[in-house]
C-alpha cells in the first residue's frame, strides 16, 4: 500500500529527518477500523525502510482526539471493523511494528487517548501530551479488553496499582496526572505539541542511528515475553467480541445507553 492511497491517515517525511503519521478520521474521533490499521502498518514500514527517517511522530488530526481505539460504532453495526488488505484485523501486528521499528516512535497526544488509542501511545517510546489531552481505558465498558501489551506493559510503565486502577475503574485522567504517573514524558500547551515532538525527533536524528537502534532493542528485550501473552489475549478477544456479552457492550455504546452485563456474571 502506497502513501498516496491512504484514506484514513496521512504520511509525510519532513526535512528534519523524521516522519509524521497522522490519523485522520475526525468524524469518528480518530478511531480505527481495519483499513486504518492496515494503513498505519504500511506507514511504519515506509518509515522503517526510509534511510532519511531517524524517528517517527504519531499524532492525529484536530484537537479533540488522538485516538479513541477501535471503531465501536462500526463493530456494533457490522460485527467487525470492516474490510482489510489480508482479511484479518491486524491490530496486534501494528503493536509489534511500533515496538520493532528500530527508530524511536514519539506519540504527540492532541486530545483524548482512550481504549486502543491509549494502548498505541503507551507502546510508543516517548509521549508528549497537549495540556487538553486526557487518558483512559474503556474495554470492559464496551465489550473489549487488551490483556497483552495494553495491560501487562502498561504495568511496567505506571506500576501495577496504577495499571489496575486504569483498567478496573475506567476513569479519565488529565495530562498533568498522566505526567505525574509517568504515563507521559512531558505536557505542553497544545500549540507547542508538534513543535516539541519535532524538536525531540531532530535531537534523536543528530545521534548515532546504530546506538539508538541497539538501545531500543535492549529496552524492548526486557518485555518481549509479553508478545506471547498478547497472542493468547487477542485470540481470546476475537471470540469474546463476537459473543453476546461482547456485543452488548458495543451495542450499548452505539445506542448511547449503559450496558447491561448482569446476565453474564
Amino acid at each position: 500500500m502506497k502513501p498516496e492511497e491512504f484514506t484514513d491517515i496521512r504520511y509525510e517525511v519532513e526535512e528534519d529527518n523524521h516522519a509524521v503519521i497522522t490519523i485522520d478520521r475526525q468524524d469518528r474521533m480518530n478511531s480505527f477500523r481495519g483499513r486504518t490499521v492496515d494503513e498505519l502498518i504500511s506507514a511504519f514500514k515506509h518509515a522503517w525502510a526510509d534511510r532519511r527517517v531517524a524517528a517517527v511522530i504519531l499524532t492525529a488530526a484536530g484537537e479533540r482526539a488522538f485516538c479513541t481505539g477501535g471503531d465501536v460504532k462500526e463493530r456494533a453495526e457490522t460485527g467487525g471493523y470492516g474490510e482489510t488488505e489480508w482479511g484479518t484485523f491486524e491490530i496486534e501486528r501494528l503493536h509489534r511494528i511500533i515496538r520493532d521499528i528500530p527508530k524511536p516512535v514519539i506519540a504527540a497526544v492532541n486530545g483524548i487517548a482512550i481504549g486502543g488509542g491509549h494502548v498505541l501511545h503507551v507502546l510508543c517510546d516517548l509521549t508528549v501530551a497537549a495540556e487538553n489531552a486526557t487518558f483512559a481505558q474503556a474495554g470492559p465498558r464496551v465489550g473489549s479488553f487488551d490483556a497483552g501489551f495494553g495491560s501487562a506493559y502498561l504495568a511496567r510503565v505506571v506500576g501495577e496499582k496504577r495499571a489496575r486502577q486504569i483498567w478496573f475503574l475506567l476513569d479519565r485522567y488529565d495530562a498533568v496526572t498522566a505526567e505525574r504517573w509517568g504515563l507521559v514524558n512531558e505536557v505542553v500547551p497544545k500549540e507547542q505539541l508538534l513543535d516539541t515532538a519535532r524538536e525531540w525527533a531532530r535531537k534523536i536524528g543528530s545521534y548515532s542511528p546504530t546506538a539508538i537502534k541497539f538501545l531500543k532493542h535492549s529496552f524492548n528485550a526486557d518485555t518481549d515475553h509479553i508478545s506471547g501473552i498478547s497472542h493468547l489475549a487477542f485470540d481470546g478477544l476475537d471470540h469474546y467480541a463476537k459473543s453476546e456479552e461482547g456485543m452488548e457492550g458495543a451495542r450499548a455504546f452505539a445506542e448511547k445507553r449503559p450496558p447491561d452485563f448482569s446476565p453474564y456474571r
